[in-house]
């Protein structure tokens, strides 16, 4: 089930996430967090002048929005549409990277590892609190950012809590 949340300037520019709270009550209401995996996507209507050259994610109004998302949800990327290719949007908004014609996008591999650790901790946390497993989508999440994860991380990080 994909869930698309459109955000416009106002959304953006306010600082509002009210749409994306919306959507995860609504699951929670439903159980749906805890039964299903939603995949949530972000339509972006945020003009840019013609001539802007940049792309959204390195609009700082726009990734401002994100940080302030990811501090209330830091949960978010696990039940993003990764197929789509949300979740790296969703990550080039919170780390630094560049654009490159051949390559695409490039992220800065210390910040990448950073934001990657601080995420698997946070995840595996609250899917341990929702009851779910998290072993196998945790390291697809980390395959589709370029790492391979030992289980023995996740043994660690599972005794902890």
């Amino acid at each position: 089930m994909t869930i698309r949340i459109t955000l416009d300037s106002h959304c953006i520019n306010h600082l509002d996430i009210s749409p994306v709270d919306k959507v995860v009550e609504q699951l929670i209401q439903e159980s749906k967090l805890r039964s299903a995996e939603p995949e949530i996507s972000f339509e972006i209507d945020y003009p840019l002048d013609d001539q802007d050259p940049r792309e959204l994610s390195e609009v700082p109004e726009v990734r401002l929005w994100f940080i302030c998302l990811d501090s209330q949800y830091p949960w978010l990327p696990y039940v993003l549409d990764w197929r789509s290719g949300e979740l790296a949007r969703y990550v080039a908004m919170l780390v630094p990277h560049q654009f490159h014609g051949r390559e695409g996008i490039q992220y800065n591999p210390e910040a990448l590892e950073i934001f990657l650790m601080q995420k698997i901790f946070v995840i595996t946390r609250w899917l341990q609190e929702m009851g779910l497993p998290s072993r196998s989508r945790l390291q697809s999440m980390a395959q589709m950012l370029g790492y391979d994860l030992d289980e023995g991380l996740f043994d660690v990080i599972e005794q902890r809590s």
